[in-house]
Formats: C-alpha cells, sequence, structure tokens
C-alpha cells in the first residue's frame, strides 16, 4: 500500500548566527548578553535556545546564567516559534474541484492538516489555500468553515468571500448542507440507523472525544452499502459536525472504523493505516446564486483497494457497486 505524503516536512536549516560578546557586556549572563546583541528575540526565548543547545559560548553548550567576561565567542542557531508559520503560503497542491469568484471545493488527500494547530503548524490546507488564493489571508480561517480530520479523505468547502463564508455558517448551523461519507467499520452492522447522542471531551483522554451526557447534540444517519465476513461498507450523513462525530459514534455502536488509532480494535486482523473514512458527497446552496449544487469524489486509492480485498472474502453475487446499492439485505 502506497504511503501517503508528509505534508509536514521540516523545511531548510536556520543559518548559524556568529557573534562576539562585547567588552560593555563583561560580567553579564549569557542570556542577558544576547538579549543585548540580538534585541529581536525576547529574553526567555534566547534562554530556551541556550538550554535547548541551540547556543554555545566558545564552541560549549552552557547554562543562561553563565556569566561572560567579553571577547568570547556565540553562535546562535535561530529556531522560528512555529505559530509565526501558521499562516504562511506554502506550495502544497491542491486537488480543485470547483472553483469560482465565491468557493473552492477541495477534495482533501488523507495526511493533510487542515488548519494549524499544535504540532501541525505549517503544511496545512490553510497554508496551501494561502498560496493559491493569497486574499483568503483577509478571511477567517482563510475561509475555511467545516473540517476534516487529518487522515480522512474527501470534500470540503472553503469560502472566498466574507458574505460567502458567513453564508456557509449559517447552512451547517441550519443543517442544510449535505455531507456524506463511505466508512468501513468493524463487525457486521444489521440494518440502517441513526445515532443521536452528544458528543463531548473524553473525561479521561482529554485528546480524544466521547459520548457523554453533557456534550453538544450530535445526529449520524448510517445506511449499509455492503456486508463483508466481519466488516461492513456505510454511508453516514451528517447532521451536525462536532469533533470524530462519526468515528466516536461508530465506536459507541461497537462497531468502530477500521484503521481507527484512537476508536478502533487493535489485532483485529486488517491492517489499513488510517481510518477508513472519506467524505464523498458534499451538497449546498450556492451563497450568491442560491442554486442548490454537489460534488462526488471516489474514495481515494487505499480506500478502494481496502473494499476490494474486503469484496474477496464474500461470493461477488452478495457484493453490490458503492454507487449503487439495497441497505436491505
Amino acid at each position: 500500500m502506497k504511503l501517503r505524503k508528509n505534508y509536514n516536512a521540516a523545511g531548510s536549516k536556520p543559518t548559524p548566527v556568529q557573534l562576539t560578546v562585547p567588552a560593555g557586556c563583561a560580567g553579564l549572563r549569557l542570556d542577558q548578553a544576547l538579549a543585548h546583541l540580538l534585541p529581536e528575540y525576547s529574553r526567555s526565548r534566547l534562554a530556551l535556545w541556550i538550554k535547548a543547545g541551540q547556543a554555545t559560548l566558545d564552541g560549549r553548550a552552557v547554562q543562561p546564567r553563565q556569566k561572560v567576561r567579553g571577547g568570547e565567542a556565540i553562535e546562535v542557531v535561530p529556531s522560528v516559534d512555529p505559530e509565526t508559520l501558521a499562516h504562511r503560503a506554502e506550495d502544497i497542491p491542491l486537488d480543485i474541484v470547483f472553483e469560482d469568484a465565491s468557493l473552492l471545493v477541495i477534495n482533501k488527500p488523507a495526511g493533510l492538516v487542515v488548519h494549524p494547530g499544535s504540532g501541525n503548524w505549517h503544511g496545512t490546507l490553510l497554508n496551501a489555500l494561502l498560496r493559491h488564493v493569497p486574499a483568503l489571508a483577509g478571511i477567517p480561517r482563510a475561509g475555511i468553515v467545516h473540517r476534516l480530520d487529518k487522515d480522512t479523505s474527501g470534500l470540503l468547502v472553503v469560502a472566498r468571500t466574507l458574505p460567502a463564508q458567513a453564508d456557509l455558517v449559517r447552512q451547517l448551523q441550519a443543517r442544510s448542507m449535505k455531507r456524506e461519507y463511505l466508512a468501513v467499520a468493524h463487525g457486521r452492522i444489521a440494518r440502517d440507523g441513526k445515532v443521536d447522542a452528544p458528543i463531548g471531551r473524553h473525561p479521561v483522554t482529554r485528546t480524544k472525544m466521547a459520548v457523554v451526557a453533557r456534550g453538544r447534540q450530535a445526529v449520524t444517519h448510517y445506511q449499509v452499502l455492503e456486508r463483508y465476513a466481519n466488516t461492513t461498507l456505510l454511508r453516514c450523513r451528517l447532521e451536525t459536525g462536532r469533533t470524530h462525530q462519526i468515528r466516536v459514534h461508530l465506536g459507541s455502536l461497537g462497531h468502530p472504523l477500521i484503521g481507527d488509532p484512537a476508536y478502533g480494535k487493535r489485532n483485529s486482523g486488517i491492517v489499513f493505516p488510517r481510518q477508513a473514512l472519506h467524505a464523498e458527497r458534499l451538497g449546498l446552496l450556492h451563497p450568491k446564486s442560491r442554486k442548490p449544487m454537489s460534488w462526488h469524489a471516489e474514495p481515494p486509492a487505499d480506500l478502494q483497494e481496502l473494499i476490494a480485498k474486503l469484496r474477496g472474502v464474500v461470493p461477488a453475487a452478495h457484493s453490490s457497486l458503492i454507487t449503487h446499492h439495497s441497505s436491505r439485505r
């Protein structure tokens, strides 16, 4: 199976800065002397660099409190605060499904983070959008109105103007925007159904979400497309858009997604490098023309390969096409 691209690969290394401690800094601490020599950086940041070994005195790693005599050689390797990179344009290719003066519809690959955040300050969809449409720098979140998880592929809409963004947000709030996903879940699911269960932060593992009594309302409809030996292909339709909603809801039913690192089953015998989830269909009213529009994105190669392998364990007569199906068997 082909490895997904690393969109967050590190850039080029920063250039070291060579300095000499002037006589006027004699007796100062190293961090104080550096604050005098490099006033564009805060003393707290300089102290962090010293502690991390990014600043040396006569070639030796020292502590910020080390006093200088004057005449010593200092080498500093600056590092950029990652948050300062969050809204920079980056040359990341985009699979653009539709584009006009109001909208962009993107087919996001798995592995691409949508919005910068902790641990992913660059190499995101937002950075790519700013390169493609520099004017998006003047719109909150570069026009992004809804997200997909890093390892979920598929369709996502971006507003190119403030009025379009406001209108799309209203459509999301009114639950009139149509979002449908293909999902491969563990176990044989008997029939179509709906999960109406509130989702909030996990009470113990704060990086995860869970069905919790005090969570926000979340509604997911699911439709059985195909059943295999011990897995089921579903189409899921969102009424709401909570973080990890499909992943949490299916997990709460005892049918977590194949490959889900946070909510899935360990040692299931099915190897897949990400959650088996793809945003297949997107429908909305154009914010300017008010005409209904819809888009469809075929699942990427890795998910198609998984489905093909799962289909191989049942007779062909019991399998149906993804887009032409009967949900009752």
